[in-house]
């Protein structure tokens, strides 16, 4: 850098801390500046050092062995780079280290061993790493440690039982490893955890009924991507502070606890992809209840088998919430009108369910929704007009219902839509040129068997990222505008899927 020159006192220079009575090197603050390069063995010399701090820089190359000569080291933090190699050993010499930070790196091999010496850690980041073997049983002789996250790597086999004496502990990662068998019991009686994620796992068992009185401090419970049964814990209601409930992707049976209603700061409830319904009536009517957490932004109930209407109570539901996933249900009946009150939706998937009915004109108060899914359900009448609203819509799908009446103009407001899928549905007229000539459809645009007449408008050779273009399966004739031949002669080597034989009386 600059500053890093002769003509400037070394204990001036950016980023360098000394002491003020020895003038000697104690701290190396060079966060974030855009560093790159390999760490020099040199850095051994500096025997002073309490403190190293290279996060978020573009180093490579292997940690220094020199660093085991640093014994007064206290933080070394040397996350978000591309250091790689395995740990070396030799910084089990650094027995005064109270932070160890590597995440993010490409680091590789096992923890060594000799790291047992490090036994007045606090703070221990290893994850998004490739570290491979077992998690070793000694972290849990680190009676002071308080952080540990090994999220992301290679680690398999299962969770120490020793873990469970790190009393002091608070923030626990262990998601997207090979984990295997239960977690010990022993952690779930940690009380200081705040933050408990171990999602993507190969991970089993049932979840304590008295979690949430065991770990009274907790704001993240997170277990998706497992092999989980039994029911949600009703005694979750008694961790007052819970932002996050994440366990989709488990076995998870008996329903959503009314008790839940209990966390005022609940951000996300994901149980998306369990066993919560049984296809009974009344299966949501657990909505009502969650209309007191206010804080909510995700609520993902799909593929669970819920069945029975929806309330009107889901109108109650936080105007904070952003995204509703409810497909892959056994769900009838209509929408619900006041379904327009949850103005921030930015995705709402109905998709795969049994409703039916007319859509209600509310949904066009959706403003903020990009992605809507109806697609294969029952649904009936016309394509509301007020769809024209949804201005920042990306993704909309409603292929396989009896939609009828034609495409709505209104639809060419959509600016941003990257796929529409209107196939299989009982539409009819003539394709609009507003809606057709978008120029956003970068992916997708499905209308095939339908009942759509006419000419393909010429404002479709105008789609030069279109990527799927399915018109088959209706009464199209005239000729295939000559612009859109030219997209298929430049764009034959990314396309997709180009349906439009047989659509033409003159092809």
């Amino acid at each position: 850098m600059s500053s890093w020159n002769d003509s400037i006192h070394f204990c001036n220079w950016l980023g360098v801390t000394c002491s003020p009575s020895s003038k000697r090197v104690m701290v190396l603050n060079l966060e974030a500046r855009k560093l790159a390069g390999s760490v020099p063995p040199s850095v051994g010399n500096l025997t002073y050092l309490t403190g190293i701090n290279l996060r978020r820089n573009s180093f490579y190359g292997e940690i220094p062995q020199e660093m085991g000569l640093l014994r007064h080291l206290q933080h070394l933090n040397l996350s978000f780079n591309s250091f790689g190699g395995k740990l070396p050993a030799n910084l089990s010499q650094c027995t005064e280290l109270r932070l160890l930070h590597v995440a993010a790196n490409k680091l590789i091999g096992r923890i060594p061993d000799q790291f047992s010496s490090l036994s007045k850690l606090t703070h221990l980041n290893l994850a998004v790493n490739n570290f491979t073997g077992t998690i070793p049983t000694w972290i849990g002789n680190f009676s002071s440690l308080c952080f540990l996250d090994l999220q992301v790597n290679n680690f398999q086999g299962s969770i120490p039982n020793e873990l469970g004496r790190l009393s002091g502990l608070g923030f626990f990662q262990l998601y997207g490893n090979n984990l295997s068998g239960t977690i010990p019991p022993q952690i779930y009686n940690i009380s200081s955890i705040y933050c408990f994620t171990f999602t993507q796992n190969r991970l089993h068992g049932i979840l304590p009924s008295d979690v949430g009185l065991t770990l009274p401090n907790l704001e993240i419970f997170a277990g998706g991507v497992n092999s989980f049964t039994g029911p949600i814990p009703v005694s979750l209601s008694n961790a007052s502070r819970l932002q996050i409930l994440d366990f989709a992707e488990n076995g998870l049976t008996g329903g959503v606890p009314q008790s839940l209603s209990g966390l005022p700061g609940l951000v996300r409830l994901n149980m998306d992809d369990n066993w919560l319904g049984n296809g009974k009536v009344g299966g949501f009517n657990f909505l009502s209840f969650l209309a007191n957490c206010t804080a909510l932004k995700v609520l993902g109930l799909a593929r669970n088998q819920f069945g029975g209407v929806l309330p009107s109570s889901i109108a109650n539901l936080s105007t904070q919430l952003s995204r509703l996933t409810m497909g892959g249900n056994m769900i009838h009946g209509g929408i619900p009108t006041g379904i327009g009150n949850l103005f921030n939706l930015n995705s709402l998937g109905l998709e795969f369910n049994y409703l039916g009915g007319h859509l209600p004109d509310s949904l066009g108060k959706l403003q903020n929704l990009e992605g809507l899914y109806l697609n294969v359900n029952r649904f009936s009448g016309i394509i509301p007009s007020s769809f024209g609203n949804l201005t920042r819509l990306t993704k909309l799908f409603m292929e396989e219902n009896t939609f009828e009446g034609s495409i709505p103009s209104s639809l060419a407001n959509c600016q941003n839509l990257l796929q529409l899928n209107l196939s299989s549905n009982n539409l009819n007229g003539t394709i609009p040129k507003q809606v057709i000539g978008l120029s956003s459809f970068s992916i997708s645009l499905v209308m095939s068997h339908n009942h759509l007449i006419g000419t393909l408008p010429f404002e479709v050779g105008n789609l030069e990222n279109l990527a799927e273009l399915d018109l088959s399966g209706n009464r199209l004739s005239g000729d295939i505008p000559p612009s859109l031949g030219i997209v298929l002669v430049w764009k034959a080597c990314i396309w997709k899927v180009i349906h439009l034989k047989e659509q033409f009386q003159n092809p």
